[in-house]
């Protein structure tokens, strides 16, 4: 299979199901650069989980541009500015869904990650929908 026939594939899927598998890409990335940083540095899952969210933010916006919201057209600094903020709010409650998880519920930190990531999920999609990659034409 051509990379253009998996994209023409990807590209008929219904909405939703891109934007999950898209932010499952992105998660991905974040579960496993908060794997690798806790690991190989000893880092703290918190700190580590700041990082892993930049790094998931580039997979994260390239994935929704291209594939998830590539029909609005939605291009430019604007959209990226728009949804940098979207991913931060999502990030803020992740990352205090995180601390409590961690801090007061104990629980282990990828097990802990791996649901907070599904919280924030629809938020982070009807945001981006409506109002991130809105199409301004």
């Amino acid at each position: 299979m051509t990379v253009a026939t998996l994209a023409r594939r990807l590209g008929q899927l219904p909405q939703p199901l891109q934007f999950v598998l898209v932010g499952g890409c992105a998660a991905a990335t974040h579960l496993a650069v908060v794997a690798l940083l806790v690991q190989a540095t000893q880092m703290a899952p918190l700190v580590a989980n700041l990082l892993a969210f930049l790094v998931a933010f580039v997979v994260s916006y390239n994935g929704h541009a291209l594939l998830t919201f590539a029909s609005a057209r939605a291009r430019g600094w604007g959209v990226v500015a728009r949804y940098f903020a979207v991913a931060s709010l999502s990030f803020v409650a992740n990352e205090l869904l995180y601390a409590i998880a961690l801090d007061w519920l104990h629980w282990h930190y990828l097990w802990s990650l791996a649901g907070v990531l599904v919280l924030v999920a629809v938020a982070t999609f009807v945001l981006s929908k409506f109002w991130a990659f809105r199409s301004r034409a």
